[in-house]
């Protein structure tokens, strides 16, 4: 009986990932959230380019979530599908009533900030587990939301 799954993995292995990436998930998909509101409520003069902006961050987001999600099922294991459990193990909370354009974009920037830190944990583990796959993902979104931080940075000044 062999202890490794489908795609050579470690099952131990596979199984902690599955887990570190389900939060991951839950963090995506309440940040997804929080962003989607952004777009909608956001006020002031620069309502136009920070209401474009947001749809193009939660439309790359919902992406996003629907590839960790895959990538959990490609472990072998079950993406969590439940807002109640999307709460419980998210550290990005919910951001409500969010209206200014500069504490909408500051959410935004925590939300990648809170993003990264995970990834950077996840692709220590998935290098440790040999997951190349995984790292590599992990490690493409980490590239880019590094990116995106600096220019919200340089967009609040």
């Amino acid at each position: 009986m062999s202890d490794t799954n489908a795609i050579g993995l470690h099952e131990g292995s596979a199984s902690d990932l599955a887990g570190k990436l389900n939060e991951l998930l839950a963090n995506y998909q309440i940040f997804y959230m929080n962003v989607r509101g952004y777009h909608w409520n956001v006020k002031g003069a620069n309502f136009f380019e920070l209401h474009e902006k947001f749809e193009e961050f939660y439309t790359d987001l919902l992406v996003k979530v629907d590839e960790v999600a895959e990538r959990i099922l490609t472990l072998g294991h079950k993406p969590v599908h439940a807002y109640s459990d999307y709460a419980k193990l998210s550290q990005i909370e919910e951001d409500k009533d969010v209206h200014d354009g500069e504490a909408c974009v500051r959410g935004v920037l925590t939300g990648f900030q809170t993003l990264i830190e995970q990834q950077r944990e996840l692709l220590s583990l998935a290098s440790d587990a040999d997951d190349e796959g995984t790292a590599s993902q992990v490690g493409d979104y980490i590239r880019e939301q590094e990116k995106t931080i600096w220019m919200l940075n340089a967009y609040l000044g």
